[in-house]
């Protein structure tokens, strides 16, 4: 009867395989039915003999429940693998305890198991939709091409078509991409006991804070990030943690605010390791909504964690005291000090190079305190300093001198570490040996806290990451996106994939390398070698190498090497992310995507409309740039080893800013029609109608069903269709402008640095921080423009001053429709017509949209003449 049992749950376990217990619902695999759980549950309790009990945990352990599931522990409720259920665990140790089995055969098998799972997601009904979508389209295209040249009416009757036609060339394009990236959706599992198990002594890991402005990235946010990276879980291996925090500001601010951070160190660290802290951002952690301690980590509330939980409370609260005191203070007053003399004789943009060892663990104790070093690279007027890619390669290369670890992490100020365990998680994807080879860099999501209810401004991208994203991991793997990303030293510095032949494709071997593009440090040199080797560690300790730093962090070090070309960040675009990633996949690399429970890091994304649309302004700004350059996904497809759909990807992310054209010329279609009273839809009545009914209602309702399946509202998803308008209309036309200023030769694109939030005294967000506002700037003018011509075509209609229709070629209610749908889009600005202060267009705005409308309404009263002759 006990050898039956075994053969049906091997029967149930490996027959069917398992999910993991991830899975839920009608879907979920046969292995993972609570009564196949139950019957797992009685043959391990009732067999009678250890032997039998052990066979059935072994079925367990080993097959695809503990290797699509395991979670070394950490999961919890209904949703964690069998492996991990507590009577699973009795199970094994009685096992251990009755001695009927080996337990290094149990040991060997971790050893064997791999750090990393991929999950590919079914995702059948969605290519079903999407076809159908693209299918529709082009059938639109193909209705367009038979009727245009039988159309009846005027040549502009006939303009318009091919102008409809035009854009729905371009919106099908569009489509095709986003089908090929989406195709396949794929995710990782990690798993970070198995690494623990398996590596004797972790590698070192240098970690980058960049901030560049005190007053838009206030410094308690910085510290919060800064002191979240030095608590990050690392048993053991304490002693190679280094932060290094960028202040492209030179700021005695800043150097205070990390000096002071230091020193609290010292007490929140080792309380984090105590009680097993899983919040390790101490204004996540002691947020004002929080009046009570919460309870550790291990579940104990002793009076003991109490006492020391307010302590450390206390101590932080004095901590953002002394930073916020020293902002309103003046310069001179932080400077007194003695060992703030470095920042005496520093202007903005004219310093020399500062490197600072605020804490060092001098000691190299396992369970103390990671290095905390600053910097302040060197500027000057007359030297382009390239913005955060030169920052980021300037402490690439002090990093190099004083650490020198063989990976690296790189956050931006406000991205706090918001998963304790994040470095485990990303080194079980590069330490694989089966991505050990090929996998550059691991790409962790950009997620937010303190979001805003139903995301107002459509700036969280929680769908865009979710789907897209999965696709483009199954591909050659993710975007680099500035933040949130663990790099390998060796491919920074432009080693090639082992497995790639040097002489094909245009490529470098790591032979070929010259040191020479490293630059002049003799000692920066030497390390660069044992880096390009695999071979990890600094010679010398830190304070004797200062010089060397200050020598690799002065403005000229760069001249006449390859840094910013074909080493480090590349230079050319103020999205040095995207640029940096596309060369190192274009060398046949790939990069790999790290999205655990909780989520790695976590940022405060921008709020109100100019932090919105300017943030999307430069992004777009900066991925045209890439587009136009000669590090362009076609070239890097062409001459490197950048895939063909990997480039299809690339290139749907870089025309961001080209798509708002022909999105603005179609939403200006409907208010042309209705004024010259002509048609660029079919009529209600003609069958024709509902091919672009169908490709309007398919998509969104898709779509929403999207944003449930990610957890979001109705609301949300209007407000991210809503925002995509404005955003297209608005941010992306003006980064179409910079580019266009920039090749002509007449200005160049400039950084601009985006405000961080702090969350308001009571821990929430502002109710009025959900509310669009405007300023003066010129980006309101377009999504104004819109607004105005849609309201002057339909108040035309309804007092009946068109031009008479030639036949039944008149406006008809489609266009109607779509007038009105463009009213609902860019409500937010029909709202600040009324508003006042800064929710309120200001009357400039308002003024010259009305002339740019004005002129239009003119030019449709023109076109409508000879259309109607």
């Amino acid at each position: 009867m006990a050898c039956a049992d075994v053969r049906a749950v091997e029967w149930w376990v490996r027959g069917r395989g398992s999910c993991g217990g991830s899975c839920g619902g009608s879907s979920r695999l046969l292995a993972c039915e609570p009564w196949v759980r139950a019957k797992v549950h009685r043959d391990l309790w009732l067999a009678s003999h250890g032997i039998v009990r052990w066979l059935v945990l072994r079925f367990v352990e080993t097959s695809g429940l503990r290797a699509m599931g395991s979670c070394g522990g950490s999961c919890g409720g209904s949703s964690r693998p069998l492996a991990c259920e507590p009577w699973v665990r009795v199970a094994r140790a009685e096992c251990f305890q009755m001695g009927d089995f080996n337990s290094s055969s149990m040991e060997d098998d971790d050893m064997a198991a791999p750090l990393f799972e991929r999950q590919l997601r079914k995702n059948y009904v969605q290519r079903a939709v999407d076809i159908t979508i693209l299918l529709l389209m082009v059938s639109l295209l193909s209705y367009r091409l038979v009727c245009i040249r039988s159309h009846s009416g005027d040549g502009w009757e006939v303009k318009t078509w091919q102008v409809a036609m035009g854009c729905e060339a371009w919106f099908t394009f569009v489509w095709v991409l986003v089908v090929s990236t989406k195709w396949n959706l794929l995710r990782y599992l990690t798993f970070p006991q198995r690494l623990l198990q398996r590596t004797r002594e972790l590698p070192a890991l240098d970690m980058f804070v960049t901030t560049a402005d005190p007053e838009l990235e206030p410094p308690i946010i910085m510290v919060n990030t800064v002191l979240s990276l030095m608590a990050v879980d690392y048993p053991g291996a304490a002693h190679k943690l280094a932060v290094y925090v960028s202040d492209d500001a030179c700021s005695p601010l800043t150097f205070f605010a990390l000096s002071k951070a230091a020193k609290f160190a010292q007490l929140w660290v080792p309380f984090c390791r105590k009680y097993n802290i899983e919040v390790r951002a101490p204004f996540q952690y002691f947020s004002p909504a929080a009046e009570q301690p919460p309870s550790a980590g291990g579940g104990s509330n002793s009076p003991e964690f109490q006492q020391e939980w307010k302590h450390i409370k206390n101590e932080y609260e004095s901590l953002n005291r002394k930073v916020e005191d020293a902002h309103k203070k003046p310069v001179s007053s932080i400077l007194s000090a003695g060992e703030f003399a470095a920042f005496a004789n520093t202007e903005l943009g004219n310093h020399p190079p500062i490197v600072k060892i605020i804490w060092e663990n001098k000691e190299t104790a396992p369970d103390g305190l990671p290095h905390l070093i600053y910097i302040s690279r060197e500027k000057r007027p007359k030297h382009h300093h390239h913005y955060k890619a030169g920052a980021m390669n300037a402490l690439i290369r002090v990093s190099g001198v004083m650490t020198n670890a063989p990976f690296m992490l790189n956050v931006d100020c406000d991205m706090y570490a918001h998963n304790p365990h994040i470095a485990l998680h990303a080194l079980c994807l590069l330490l694989d040996p089966r991505s050990q080879n090929d996998t550059a860099y691991v790409q962790c999501p950009q997620k937010f806290y303190d979001g805003l209810k139903d995301d107002p401004f459509g700036n969280q991208l929680v769908v865009l990451q979710e789907i897209l994203g999965q696709g483009i991991v199954s591909i050659q793997g993710p975007f680099y996106g500035g933040t949130g990303c663990f790099h390998r030293r060796r491919v920074i510095y432009g080693a090639l994939p082992k497995n790639v032949d040097s002489k094909k494709k245009n490529a470098r071997s790591m032979d070929e390398i010259s040191l020479s593009d490293f630059g002049s440090s003799e000692q920066f040199l030497k390390l660069v070698t044992r880096a390009l080797k695999d071979e990890s560690g600094a010679e010398k300790d830190l304070p004797s190498s200062l010089e060397a730093a200050l020598h690799v962090a002065s403005c000229g070090y760069e001249y006449g090497t390859s840094w910013g070309k074909k080493i480090g960040l590349i230079y050319g675009s103020t999205t040095e992310d995207i640029s940096t990633g596309m060369t190192i996949q274009s060398k046949g690399w790939r990069s790999a995507y790290c999205s655990p429970d909780p989520p790695a890091f976590l940022g405060c994304a921008p709020t109100g409309g100019p932090a919105s649309l300017n943030q999307m302004k430069r992004w777009s700004t900066g991925l045209l740039e890439i587009l136009v350059s000669k590090s362009n996904p076609m070239r890097a497809t062409l001459l490197g080893r950048l895939q063909f759909r990997q480039c299809l990807t690339y290139i749907w992310l870089l025309i961001w800013g080209i798509r708002s054209i022909p999105e603005l010329i179609y939403a200006l279609l409907p208010a042309y029609c209705i004024i010259t009273n002509s048609h660029f839809l079919p009529k209600v009545h003609e069958p024709a109608i509902l091919i672009p009914a169908s490709v309007f209602a398919i998509y969104n309702i898709y779509t929403l069903l999207e944003h449930f399946r990610c957890g979001l509202s109705a609301r949300a998803w209007w407000n991210y269709q809503q925002t995509a308008r404005i955003k297209s209309a608005c941010a992306w036309l003006f980064g179409v402008l910079s580019i266009l200023l920039k090749v002509l030769g007449i200005s160049d694109t400039v950084f601009e640095i985006t405000k961080k939030e702090q969350s308001t005294a009571n821990g929430q967000p502002d109710a009025d921080m959900g509310r669009f506002t405007f300023d003066e700037s010129p980006i309101f003018m377009p999504g104004t423009t819109v607004l105005l011509v849609q309201l002057a075509a339909l108040a035309m209609l309804m007092l009946g001053i068109q031009p008479a229709a030639g036949g039944a070629n008149g406006s008809g209610l489609a266009e109607v429709a779509c007038s009105l749908l463009a009213v609902l889009y860019f409500w937010p600005f029909l709202r600040g017509l009324l508003g006042k202060d800064k929710y309120g267009i200001p009357l400039k705005t308002i003024y010259k949209s009305a002339a740019l409308s004005t002129v239009f309404v003119l030019f449709c009263r023109f076109s409508s003449v000879g259309l109607h002759q």
